[in-house]
């Protein structure tokens, strides 16, 4: 009895020590650890730590606010559509399998229509007096009528100013005044990373905005125009954002949404934007000409080289544009340049593709001169060209 006793006591006197220690332990974490305080975010709102690992670790800081911006500039988004005749069936009878056997897909005895707008694409309000723009492959060329959705839900009637398939660009013009803009911002300025907006109505939703950065600058050779010197942009932008607006964080006009990349028809993170400068050249010119003023150096037909033929041409460069065919008309030929000549300058710019080659010649004053080096017979040359006004593709007034 004595030795049970004693294990009882024993045991009850190690239970309480056990309790009074850990009762200590857990008032010294209780006292001993600060109050966290909420993380600030850059707009000055409080958020959640993220945990990691057990432990809380500071989410990104320094995420700006855009909501100022995107609300300034969504009223400045339009949206764009074509008044259209559309056949519609109206006899109950032609659901049926067998009456469509005897009489046809489309009836006309009983077939009807209706005119809708069909919903095209977007536009950006680039004037308070009524301009929009818009890509060229938005309106067509079909002589549609048109129609502009501003943001406060007015429907007005829109004429085409011109179009420029070369920048996949086009100018619609509505009657009306005092309307929103977005500023015009500069896209030379623009740099790889930069937060940029876009606002447009992909799949007839309006107004809708998607935020990313810029994801390159100056792309080229992506088979959508003539003229590219493209904006690219990881901004979702799905079919129907097509002409809709790129804002920078400072709320202005850097670019025109044109065009995705994309295997499934949907965003894949790899979107096109004509810059803002040429937009607005593009813009510029159809008001003043009714079509876009560009130069040229006369027909030449050109390719690209590589390594392999330069080495054939015995140059020491492995870029720039061969010569393989010209008019004797050309202001090309007039300066005496010839088929199998290398260009690969043109005024101390280097020529790297046929791209390039185009913009800076298109670029040039009409009525100027240019200086084209080039190589022939492996000595180098140089030529003094005229620039020539191009023959305008399409245009209308």
């Amino acid at each position: 009895m004595k030795r049970v006793l004693f294990a009882t006591v024993a045991t009850v006197i190690g239970l309480a020590a056990g309790l009074v220690l850990t009762g200590r332990l857990h008032s010294t974490q209780s006292s001993d650890a600060a109050p966290v305080a909420p993380l600030q975010a850059a707009s000055g709102q409080a958020g959640p730590a993220a945990v990691q690992g057990g432990s809380a670790t500071r989410p990104f800081a320094g995420l700006p606010d855009f909501t100022g911006v995107a609300s300034q500039a969504i009223g400045a988004v339009t949206k764009v559509s074509a008044t259209q005749a559309i056949r519609t069936a109206n006899n109950p009878f032609f659901n049926d399998p067998f009456f469509r056997y005897f009489f046809g897909e489309e009836p006309e005895m009983f077939g009807g229509g209706e005119v809708r707008d069909v919903p095209l694409g977007s536009g950006v309000v680039v004037s308070s007096d009524g301009y929009v723009l818009t890509n060229n492959h938005v309106v067509g060329d079909n002589g549609a009528e048109f129609t502009v959705g501003l943001a406060d839900k007015r429907e007005l009637r829109a004429r085409v100013v011109g179009t420029d398939p070369w920048t996949d660009i086009a100018l619609l013009k509505v009657n009306a005044t005092g309307l929103p803009v977005i500023p015009w911002g500069d896209s030379s300025k623009l740099r790889v990373a930069e937060w940029v907006l876009a606002i447009g109505n992909p799949f007839q939703l309006n107004q809708t905005v998607t935020l990313g950065i810029v994801s390159a600058i100056g792309r080229t050779n992506v088979g959508v125009a003539a003229y590219e010197d493209f904006i690219q942009t990881d901004a979702a932008i799905n079919p129907g954002n097509s002409g809709g607006a790129l804002v920078s964080g400072r709320g202005e006009l850097v670019g025109i949404n044109t065009a995705i990349y994309s295997q499934s028809g949907g965003y894949q993170g790899v979107g096109f934007a004509v810059p803002s400068n040429l937009a607005r050249k593009v813009m510029n010119d159809l008001i003043k000409y009714g079509q876009v003023r560009r130069g040229t150096l006369g027909y030449l037909q050109v390719r690209e080289i590589n390594e392999a033929l330069a080495q054939r041409l015995e140059v020491p460069v492995s870029k720039g544009v061969l010569v393989e065919r010209m008019t004797r008309d050309s202001s090309a030929y007039d300066a005496g340049i010839r088929p199998g000549d290398l260009i690969v300058s043109l005024n101390g710019k280097a020529v790297e593709d046929m791209g390039q080659m185009l913009r800076l010649v298109a670029d040039a004053p009409i009525g100027g001169i240019v200086t084209v080096g080039a190589y022939r017979d492996g000595r180098k040359v140089e030529f003094k060209a005229t620039v020539v006004a191009m023959r305008p593709r399409t245009g209308r007034q």
